[in-house]
């Protein structure tokens, strides 16, 4: 970028002194332009003026679901933030007034768990040591340590959300409305106090949600083994074998259980002479088929019949450990029978520890060995640590203790097998240490009396894709549980129950003014543990004074009550939330289905039988290129600070929700994929409208037309072609962002719109360049500025559309666009613009097809003329005589035909003949190819036979079954998905080369033979490159005003060991070809160097080729003496060496147009020193004179007769 540029940003609304568009420098750092476009931004307060301006609207309602501010955003937030930042920016550009309220998560596991390691805190009891005030005023602290970085990320990226008026967890408002709502539901008879096995994690001492469990699942090895409980009043002594993976409950033993309908049987281990009972299809766990194999023999012997499972139940054995012996009194210490015993793993005797397991606490409870309060055994604390009661483990942490467990077992003759096994296990998503399933009591949502609400509600939202919907998540409701919403924890939202001692009267507060009618204390001005733990309630019914239970909420029951507690409902803003809920919109990733999605579903069912949003779009995981989780300390993905700051934010948007991430799929972030966009996306985007402006440049300089003013009117009368198409593809595509954005589905949106983009820069434009830059020879200046219309009114509708995806540089484009609009239409931002409307004028189904069919046709044509220049030397600027367009589609061909001269122009072919397959025979045949899966199917053995019958088919045969969309074959009828048919290239076409394309359907066929006058245009285009290759090169701009010379130059003397080796000729002809033929048809005697015919060609052409260039194209001896030359330099054309020069354009005196030579010299230097589009200016105004002062004496001059603006040769 040019340094001393202009911004655009800052002068876009400049007086009408200013030229029409400002200068666009061929570079352009795009995340500098970002800057610049934010400090336009923050300068006008964009955001929130934009907000002003939709105050009225209808309310289109947005929830932000909290994250925390104790970490720093990463790709995953980047990603849903920017799919959120893209539907408001919509929401609000169709007319709605969209309030965006950034929310931040304060309490919880993730702000204790930083407190703990920073402090060293390593139980419930350090905690209760310090005390609970000076730890969560240590959480209070951090947690907006990144708050700072997070605004500055967020609003880098380009995202619009009020951070001033943001909500945080913590805040007393959304405390108190977190209190409404446990205490609403309670009121409902949807909250219980119960004992149930839940997921636990010592490593936050406390109870997770089910949903949590699923976040963090590690492959592990962990020890299986086949323990004995040694059977009494056995007359063989025999020991039940259980199998286990956790040894570690093996002291809590309290059961064992078996499958009533399956067969045991007792055996004798041959080795040992123990005897064992265990499942007789799962012998191979002790007796693996390898160890009886390397043995030779039997390893053990069956005792007696097998034994029916219903026949062991009530038989008592000796329990592994004796340290709760006391309870076979209890009824412990005995088989009980459960069909949940499975065949495929293990013995099929099932250890029970009713402490630890859901099944064993059930299935103990049903036989009445534990109570709902009484008879667990459960001698582990609150880290996971052995107690007292287990005096040979006491104090080891239970996972450690596994192996001292073993140990003790086989030295006691217990342990029958040990082995490891490689299973998924849960581990805690905060302290990443595994989670254990223990009985604690807990407060509980009932889910399950609520399912049937849930899926009813479920159906009434749309989620983006459908199936997360109608699979994942339905099938996660199907077998929801319920919540346990109590944590035993500090830093959180206290809950709200008093209870007396004894449990039995229990007080729910709803509101800080119920706390203090109730209790009596007025200063109640935070809600957390230490500011309102020591507050009591007077029992009504004698029991003394009401205390707080200890627990606070899970923070995901805070965040599912955000769309109350954000506004403090029902405290405040009443009538506003009931009139916007259910939110209109939300987005999160897919790791959210079993955690906010649940959550906010849920707790509005509960409290409104709502869904609590409409519409929900659902992203996928980023993760690392090497397809692993991102990792600081694998260092596997690049920072997305860097990323921004070397690409842009634009790009990066563009990347992340251009791929499968939004259809709920992984996506593998790739550095390079962000350059990509940028290449492929962006930078042709901007020079397109860098096109555009220096067109409307030359216009306004060159043929005197005055400022560009845009021209809807003028665009949609245009009966141009391609002005036709490329206004219909914009008026659908506005039409299909419109139908697409209101499904939001931004999955089919975005790539229709790069698409677009596709057409827009590399069809119509190129397709039209010479008619927007008047160079073509039928392009008047009417119809140029009608081309210029037209490309204007698309790339400002592109532009609008492109917005809310890319909000920096559709900013920037768009500001530099405004410049040509009236007063009255332009905006300040494009942002405070809606989103444009369809416009039924430009609506042309039949234009769209042509192109639609011309595309592909031209798509090949470009692959097949590479691979015609390297099999032939004949490249794109060497014309063809023609092209055969072969196709089974009637209606495609007419299409095709209908907009051909694009194809002849672009292909550079002289014609075009149209070949239906039906009389191609000739040059191509078809070729029937069985699906065999559905025909395999279909046909099974005898498929052979019908294999061969449809590859027999023949050319025509197969014509008339493509023409009826059918094939009958002996009685049998295929569809297009039973039988594919391909169209292939006959050997031997003479002069004609092609092939088909991908599909098979369309082929092309070149004539390779040119003749000498094409080859003599070849060397032409081949010049014409060579000059703007050199302009480009030397940084001269197209509109700048210089004229261009060339010469021929002689080849250097040929060496001792022979010259350079002659250009390939073209089958046969041009290119140095002495056998060139003479007007007669004759053939020439005399030889013609390559030099010469070059030098011929470029005099011939040299008027065509400055209506190319767009400035005189001369030969050197045109040059004036004395001319300023802007660059020089020695370009290669087939072989031939040509200089070009290029100097500023200089007016020339008249050679004879005075007698004075001095004099002449004189006019001559004043010309020359004259600015040369303020002369020409000047001459037009004057009518053809220029006024000049010699020796004191005045002289009129007369163009053509004392001067002329170009030299030109007679």
């Amino acid at each position: 970028r040019s340094a001393g540029r202009p911004s655009s940003i800052a002068t876009a609304m400049s007086g009408d002194g200013d030229p029409t568009f400002l200068p666009v420098p061929e570079r352009f750092s795009f995340p500098r332009n970002e800057e610049e476009v934010q400090a336009f931004w923050d300068r006008i307060d964009a955001f929130k003026e934009s907000m002003r301006r939709a105050e009225g609207r209808p309310v289109w309602n947005f929830y932000d679901g909290p994250p925390f501010a104790t970490g720093l955003p990463h790709y995953g937030h980047i990603l849903a933030g920017t799919i959120k930042d893209i539907v408001c920016r919509y929401a609000h550009q169709t007319g709605h007034f969209v309030s965006r309220r950034a929310g931040w998560d304060c309490h919880g596991l993730p702000v204790e768990f930083e407190i703990d390691q920073r402090l060293g805190i390593k139980s419930r009891e350090d905690v209760l040591a310090m005390g609970i005030d000076k730890y969560n005023e240590e959480c209070r602290s951090i947690v907006m340590r990144y708050s700072t970085e997070w605004v500055a990320t967020v609003t880098r990226m380009g995202r619009w959300i009020d951070f001033e008026n943001d909500y945080k967890t913590m805040n007393v408002e959304f405390m108190e409305s977190v209190w409404w709502v446990f205490k609403t539901i309670y009121d409902k008879g949807l909250v219980y106090k119960g004992f149930k096995v839940m997921p636990y994690s010592t490593g936050c001492t406390t109870p997770l949600a089910n949903f949590e469990v699923a976040q963090n699942y590690k492959e592990v090895s962990d020890p299986a083994v086949v323990v004995g409980f040694p059977l009494l009043d056995d007359p063989d002594g025999a020991m039940l074998c259980a199998w286990t993976t956790t040894p570690w409950t093996l002291p809590s033993n309290l059961a064992l259980c078996v499958h009533p309908e399956f067969t045991y049987v007792k055996v004798r281990d041959l080795a040992s002479g123990r005897v064992y009972v265990l499942l007789q299809s799962r012998l191979s766990v002790v007796y693996k088929e390898a160890m009886v194999k390397k043995a030779g023999k039997p390893l053990h012997e069956v005792l007696g019949e097998p034994i029916k499972g219903s026949d062991l139940k009530g038989r008592q054995y000796t329990p592994p450990f004796p340290y709760f012996a006391a309870h076979r009194d209890k009824g412990c210490f005995r088989v009980l029978t459960d069909t949940f015993v499975k065949d495929d793993s293990g013995t099929g005797i099932v250890h029970m520890a009713p402490a630890f397991g859901e099944d064993d606490n059930r299935i103990c409870r049903e036989a009445g060995i534990v109570t709902k309060n009484e008879g667990i055994v459960c001698p582990v604390d609150a880290n996971g640590n052995f107690t007292e009661e287990v005096t040979d483990f006491a104090g080891q942490y239970i996972k450690d203790a596994d192996k001292h467990i073993m140990a003790n077992l086989k030295e006691r003759g217990l342990l029958v097998e040990k082995d490891n096994i490689t299973h998924q296990y849960p581990f805690c998503w905060r302290s990443d240490t595994p989670l254990i399933y223990r009985t604690i009591p807990s407060w509980f949502v009932n889910v399950e009396r609520v399912k049937d609400q849930l899926l009813a509600n479920n159906e009434l939202s749309r989620w983006v894709p459908d199936f997360v919907k109608s699979k994942r998540f339905r099938n996660w409701l199907l077998d929801a549980r319920d919540w346990a919403v109590s944590r035993n924890r500090f830093w959180g939202t206290p809950i709200p129950v008093w209870a007396s001692e004894d449990g039995e009267e229990v007080v729910v507060v709803g509101s800080i003014e119920e706390l203090r009618e109730l209790s009596g204390v007025q200063d109640i001005t935070d809600l957390h543990r230490h500011f309102i733990d020591h507050i009591t309630i007077p029992s009504r019914q004698g029991k003394g004074e009401l205390r707080r239970i200890e627990e606070v909420f899970d923070c995901w029951f805070e965040s599912g009550s955000m769309p109350y507690a954000q506004v403090h409902y029902p405290f405040e803003n009443k009538d506003n939330f009931e009139a916007t809920f259910p939110a209109d919109f939300i987005a999160e990733g897919l790791d959210q289905t079993r955690g906010w999605f649940y959550t906010l579903l849920v707790l509005a069912t509960c409290l409104f039988d709502k869904p609590a949003f409409k519409n929900l779009i659902v992203n996928g995981l980023v993760l690392a290129e090497d397809g692993r989780k991102m990792s600081k300390r694998l260092k596997n993905y690049p920072d997305p600070v860097y990323v921004i700051k070397e690409y842009g934010a634009d790009a990066l948007r563009l990347y992340l929700i251009n791929s499968p991430v939004v259809c709920a799929e992984t996506l593998r972030f790739r550095e390079a994929g962000v350059k990509g966009i940028l290449k492929d996306v962006m930078l042709p985007w901007y020079n397109a409208y860098r096109f555009f402006v220096q067109s409307v440049e030359r216009v306004e300089a060159d043929e005197g037309a005055g400022a560009f003013k845009p021209d809807q009117e003028r665009a949609l009368r245009s009966t141009n072609t391609l002005d036709r198409w490329i206004l219909a593809t914009a008026s659908s595509l506005v039409a299909f962002v419109r139908q697409e954005m209101e499904a939001y589905r931004l999955y089919t949106t975005v790539p229709r719109i790069l698409e677009f983009m596709e057409d827009l820069t590399n069809w119509y434009i190129k397709l039209n360049r010479a008619r927007l830059q008047r160079k073509a020879d039928t392009s008047s200046l009417d119809d140029c500025l009608t081309a210029l219309a037209t490309l204007y009114e698309v790339l400002l509708i592109l532009t609008k559309l492109m917005a809310p995806l890319t909000p920096f540089f559709s900013e920037h484009l768009y500001q530099g666009l405004a410049r040509a609009l009236p007063p009255g239409e332009r905006e300040e931002s494009i942002h405070f613009c809606m989103v444009p409307m369809p416009v039924a004028e430009a609506r042309d189904e039949d234009m769209e097809r042509r192109f639609a069919a011309m595309k592909p046709v031209i798509e090949l044509g470009r692959t097949l003329r590479r691979q015609i220049k390297d099999k032939h030397g004949l490249g794109n600027k060497t014309p063809l005589p023609e092209v055969t367009l072969v196709h089974r589609d009637r209606q495609f061909l007419a299409d095709v035909e209908a907009v051909q001269a694009y194809v002849l122009d672009e292909l550079n072919i002289r014609a075009l003949k149209i070949v239906h397959f039906d009389d191609a025979e000739h040059l191509v045949y078809l070729k029937a190819l069985p699906n065999h899966r559905r025909l395999g199917t279909r046909f099974g053995k005898t498929y052979g036979e019908w294999q061969t019958k449809i590859r027999d088919m023949g050319h025509r045969e197969l014509c008339t079954a493509l023409a009826n969309k059918s094939f009958a074959i002996d009685g049998e009828t295929f569809d297009e998905e039973d039988v594919l048919v391909q169209c292939q290239v006959r050997d031997d076409l003479g002069d004609l080369e092609g092939a088909p394309d991908d599909s098979k359907e369309v082929v092309l066929l070149f004539n390779v033979v040119p003749d000498q006058q094409m080859l003599d245009e070849a060397i032409m285009r081949e010049a014409i490159n060579r000059v703007q290759r050199l302009r480009k090169e030397t940084g001269l701009q197209i509109q700048d005003d210089v004229d261009i010379f060339y010469r021929v130059l002689e080849p250097e003397p040929a060496k001792a060991n022979g010259g350079p080796a002659p250009a390939p000729a073209a089958k046969g002809k041009g290119k140095g070809d002495a056998k060139a033929k003479g007007d007669d048809g004759k053939e020439a005697k005399k030889t013609v160097t390559e030099e010469e015919r070059h030098a011929r060609v470029l005099d011939a052409y040299h008027a065509q080729m400055s209506k190319h260039i767009g400035r005189p194209f001369l030969p050197a001896s045109n040059m004036a003496a004395g001319a300023v030359v802007l660059a020089k330099g020695v370009r290669e054309v087939n072989d031939v060496q040509i200089e070009i020069t290029v100097t500023r354009s200089t007016p020339a005196v008249v050679p004879g147009a005075f007698k004075d030579e001095t004099k002449a010299n004189h006019v001559q230097q004043i010309l020359a020193a004259t600015e040369p589009t303020a002369f020409k200016q000047a001459v037009a105004q004057a009518g053809g004179k220029f006024k000049v002062r010699v020796d004191g004496e005045d002289l009129d001059l007369v163009e053509g007769t004392h001067f002329v603006i170009h030299k030109v040769a007679s």
